[in-house]
């Protein structure tokens, strides 16, 4: 019985130390595939990581960006599960030196929404002439659908007259005043639509004059006004 006992044991431990070692065999594969595959993924996530934070840094660094937001949705889609509900975000950005934009975006977050719009108007920022770097040269109308906006220039101290969503442009331009009348819709999405459509029509008195190959002061002193004061106005015009 002690012989058989033996033999049954020294058949059985081969067998043990064979699958033993196939095991670790299978370990080893799978720890150097593993290993291999989470220096691959770290790698390369880091390296993208990296990239996207040079550029943000670089867009931080170059300019100071002012994000409002105008208005946040909630909206809804019915599956067949039951119903789905996300949110839109709309956000002016602009660098308050005249030039502006305007994006939205949906996800399933607020945060995420946010920064979905915040993308989209840096991609689509325009730039505005302004007068004295402080309100528009000329006065001007937009019209998006149903809404429509009226935009004038102002002399100094007026401050901005405009409410909602046309306030936050203007800000975000960096105007200080100007007043301004929406008639028609009050959808923030039509009323921002219909304020970029005055703005994008503004011109100023020197990209007129290169238009026309003249002088700025050519342009100014038609009105009645003397060559000096036409010169001063001149000078004193900034984009």
């Amino acid at each position: 019985m002690a012989d058989e006992t033996n033999l049954q044991g020294d058949a059985a431990a081969p067998v043990e130390q064979t699958g033993g070692e196939q095991r670790e065999g299978r370990g080893r594969g799978r720890g150097r595939g593993g290993e291999r595959g989470e220096r691959g993924e770290r790698g390369g996530r880091g390296r993208r990581d990296d990239r996207r934070g040079r550029n943000n840094n670089d867009e931080d660094q170059g300019e100071e960006l002012i994000e409002k937001l105008v208005h946040i949705n909630r909206v809804s889609k019915t599956v067949k599960g039951g119903k789905r509900f996300g949110f839109a975000a709309l956000v002016v950005v602009g660098d308050g030196k005249g030039r502006v934009g305007f994006g939205h975006g949906k996800a399933r977050e607020v945060p995420e929404a946010i920064t979905k719009a915040t993308a989209s108007a840096k991609k689509k920022m325009v730039r505005v002439p302004l007068k004295e770097g402080r309100t528009l040269h000329h006065d001007g109308k937009g019209r998006f659908g149903a809404g429509k906006v009226n935009v004038r220039s102002a002399p100094a101290g007026t401050g901005i007259i405009a409410g909602g969503p046309m306030r936050a442009v203007f800000e975000s331009l960096g105007v200080h005043d100007v007043v301004t009348k929406s008639v028609g819709t009050s959808n923030p999405y039509n009323m921002i639509r219909a304020t970029f459509d005055a703005l994008q029509d503004q011109t100023s008195p020197k990209s007129v004059a290169q238009r026309r190959g003249k002088k700025v002061a050519d342009l100014l002193g038609r009105g009645g006004a003397s060559q000096v004061e036409a010169e001063a106005a001149a000078e004193a015009i900034a984009e």
